[in-house]
């Protein structure tokens, strides 16, 4: 075989994302892409703010010289410090240049924060249901992923927690404003959470690392906090992207921060930077930094996805889904009327409906759907669901 056989196994692993949008294709060719209601793919269909087209064009246009040569690994300057600044207020700690590294979007500043703290065999707590690409991040530096469950509307189960703790725990990793459940998690959850890690520290001297993962973190409804980590837990790393907040996922932006009161802050930054070199990322591209230096405080519109998320979720509870509702972000996860949650999504993609079964996020019995996408293609979807929830029903 070409390919290692580790490799081949994670393909397979991480297929039903890849499964059902390859389905969408089939099934548009068959009937026409007006008559296929693809529910699958986290992928805005929104368009980025004028402020950062506005932007783009006059990093573009700038006139100076050696504004496209190689940089600091860790960023410019510039653009480090104006982050710095919008982000201090948030966070709750002055922050300076010096405690950002500019990413390649957040899946960059996981893995160089997971290659600067891992030595092989250190366990990553995650919890379920998770983003998938968290296993392989993991993995790629030789640690080994240890999915922890959440409770029954997905807030953290802090006592699971607790449980699965061991001398070989390295780091946490929480997602919030959460992928696939739309779930926040609560300050007072946060603060909880802070305090497990720090008692386990004191009882073991092993500090474990919190690695907050919150690029959906200004998409968030009903007036909801969403609170940053560096709050709670001072041996802490935070990331961030506009992939989502300026709908430019396509740009891959983002930074990671490490909250200055953390242990070895200063070796674990310029590990960090390091990573980011020998990890093939260099830099994060600069025409897109300089884009997005003062324009922090720029957003897509949440209100807009609160809209659509009012409408699925008046409809799936309308149909009889038993779903929590979403709080943040841009997904549902339902629970499957069948307990084989593929052979529900089957029937859904019978109907012309595209969903991605739950085992994909590491929770067998769900299945996710996104709703960043046309108002007509999530209108389009509510019949297939209706017919599909009835014909469950009746099995």
């Amino acid at each position: 075989m070409a390919i290692s056989s580790k490799i081949s196994g994670f393909m397979e692993e991480s297929s039903w994302i890849r499964k059902m949008f390859e389905e969408g294709i089939r099934l548009k060719k068959q009937f026409g892409e007006d008559q296929v209601f693809d529910l699958s793919l986290g992928n805005p269909v929104a368009e980025p703010p004028k402020e950062l087209k506005d932007a783009l064009m006059a990093a573009a246009s700038d006139p100076a010289p050696g504004r496209h040569r190689y940089m600091p690994n860790a960023g410019l300057p510039e653009v480090r410090e104006a982050i710095a600044r919008a982000l201090s207020p948030e966070c709750g700690v002055t922050l300076a240049a010096e405690h950002l590294v500019m990413v390649c979007g957040a899946a960059g500043g996981l893995n160089i924060a997971l290659k600067a703290l891992l030595d092989p065999g250190d366990e990553v707590i995650i919890f379920t249901p998770y983003f998938v690409e968290y296993l392989f991040y993991v993995d790629n530096h030789g640690g080994r992923a240890v999915p922890v469950p959440t409770r029954d509307d997905f807030s953290l189960d802090l006592a699971a927690l607790e449980k699965a703790l061991t001398p070989e725990t390295k780091a946490v990793i929480v997602n919030s404003p959460n992928n696939p459940t739309g779930v926040v998690y609560a300050s007072e959850s946060l603060v909880r959470l802070g305090e497990v890690l720090r008692e386990f520290g004191r009882r073991t001297g092993r500090t474990v690392y919190l690695i907050s993962d919150d690029p959906y973190k200004k998409i968030a409804f009903d007036g909801v906090e969403v609170a940053n980590i560096f709050r709670f837990y001072e041996h802490s790393v935070y990331i961030t992207s506009h992939s989502k907040d300026l709908a430019v996922p396509g740009e891959r932006i983002g930074v990671a921060a490490v909250h200055p009161g953390a242990e070895d802050a200063d070796k674990l930054l310029a590990a960090m930077i390091f990573a980011n070199r020998v990890l093939g990322f260099v830099n994060a591209p600069a025409l897109i930094q300089r884009a997005v230096k003062d324009i922090q405080n720029v957003s897509v519109d949440a209100a807009g996805y609160q809209s659509k998320r009012d409408f699925l979720y008046r409809e799936l509870t309308r149909i009889g889904y038993s779903v929590v509702r979403p709080q943040g972000a841009f997904y549902f996860f339902p629970k499957s009327p069948l307990d084989d949650e593929v052979e529900f999504s089957r029937r859904l993609a019978a109907e012309k409906v595209l969903v991605v079964p739950g085992r994909g996020f590491g929770l067998p019995g769900y299945f996710r759907l996104s709703y960043c996408l046309p108002d007509r293609v999530i209108e389009g979807s509510i019949p297939g669901f209706e017919r599909a929830f009835a014909a469950a029903s009746n099995t």
